[in-house]
């Protein structure tokens, strides 16, 4: 039976000077980050430092740590990613490998996923009052199926249908931290992405 590599983990690292120590931790935090393909909360960061150690003062250092590079560290919901510099978007398209990356939605798929973000939750019954005409459950599934949205609680209406909220991904693909970022519902109005037009 292969040994636990967890037994081996030495997360308070108490044989090194406290400047190195404290250098591996951000480190770790760093590793982690960029193997993760989602926000890490702080919960699961604190798991790879020493106990007590204040993980917002090791983000601090590791940000200011990648002031100049290509890529910064990001809060995300509850949790920290590393992503690219918005300076570097049309590089990455022209030599990088990223077309799983991208959303692809269409005109109406876009105003049904504004609908949730700004409405959530909410049912397809609340999206057609919003749009004035049936949303479809291929839609749905097409939002669902780019994790852009997920099922919320049941609705109090008869029948409990479901609900529809955003998710996590959808606040990193809007380079949004919380929905409070979320543009003022004029802006979307002046952009014609709050219904109407478009078939579903």
């Amino acid at each position: 039976m292969p040994k636990s590599t967890t037994a081996a983990f030495d997360r308070n690292l108490d044989a090194l000077p406290e400047a190195l120590r404290w250098r591996e931790w951000m480190r770790r935090i760093e590793a982690v980050l960029f193997a993760s393909a989602s926000p890490v909360p702080r919960a699961d960061l604190a798991r790879v430092v020493g106990q007590g150690v204040a993980v917002d003062l090791l983000i601090d250092d590791l940000a200011a740590e990648l002031e100049g590079r290509p890529y910064e560290l990001a809060r995300v919901a509850d949790g920290w990613m590393l992503r690219t510099r918005p300076a570097y978007a049309a590089v990455i398209r022209e030599a990088a490998d990223v077309a799983a990356q991208e959303i692809d939605l269409r005109a109406f798929d876009l105003a049904v996923l504004a609908a949730i973000a700004y409405h959530q939750p909410v049912t397809r019954d609340g999206l057609r009052e919003i749009f004035g005409k049936e949303v479809s459950r291929d839609l749905i599934g097409r939002l669902h199926d780019r994790g852009l949205i997920g099922t919320g609680p049941r609705s109090p209406q008869r029948g409990a249908p479901y609900t529809y909220v955003t998710t996590n991904k959808f606040l990193v693909s809007f380079d949004l931290e919380t929905l409070r970022d979320l543009p003022d519902m004029e802006q979307l109005q002046d952009a014609g992405l709050t219904g109407g037009a478009g078939g579903a």
